[in-house]
């Protein structure tokens, strides 16, 4: 699996025009899905725990490949039905002064509070194909699709954390 800024986005497989504008949205996910769902939008956490980034995650994070980081897992509901899985990974040495909370999110989704931070810097966002054999979204979500995934990094007070929000079999806005 590759993660590319620029994609050729001419090729046989790339996202519908109406996904496309969903990929390269650089406003905050949560806000559209919420005005998607009017307003029937949650955050299922499927999972939350100290680990290592995966190497090209820890590449993207500029970070040792060694570093603990934490990592939340999360399934984006509309109505119910889940849209989006996203995929946090924050440097545990990220989570510290006013970032410290971000070790407690629960439920609460991760972008209500970064686009809520004034001095919020945001990398280019980087796309990538997915399929279920690459085991990055759970394999019950992807089944035999090949779905659209994006990533960036967030920094606040020069502390990166990056997101990755995959957008699921039956995304309405697809």
């Amino acid at each position: 699996m590759r993660w590319s800024v620029n994609p050729s986005l001419s090729s046989p497989l790339h996202p519908s025009t109406r996904l496309r504008s969903w990929l390269l949205d650089n406003g905050s996910l949560t806000a559209k899905l919420l005005k998607l769902s009017q307003g029937d939008f949650r955050v299922e956490v499927l999972r939350q725990l100290n680990a290592r980034a995966s190497l090209s995650e820890a590449q993207a994070l500029g970070i040792n490949p060694h570093q603990i980081c934490l990592i939340r897992e999360v399934i984006l509901r509309g109505h119910n039905q889940p849209w989006v899985f996203a995929r946090s990974v924050l440097p545990l040495s990220s989570l510290t002064g006013n970032l410290r909370h971000l070790r407690k999110q629960g439920n609460r989704p991760l972008g209500a509070f970064l686009f809520s931070q004034p001095h919020l810097k945001r990398s280019p966002i980087a796309l990538s194909l997915i399929s279920r054999h690459h085991a990055y979204v759970p394999e019950k979500l992807v089944g035999d699709a090949q779905i659209w995934g994006r990533r960036s990094i967030f920094s606040l007070s020069d502390k990166p954390l990056l997101v990755s929000e995959v957008f699921l079999p039956g995304f309405p806005g697809e």
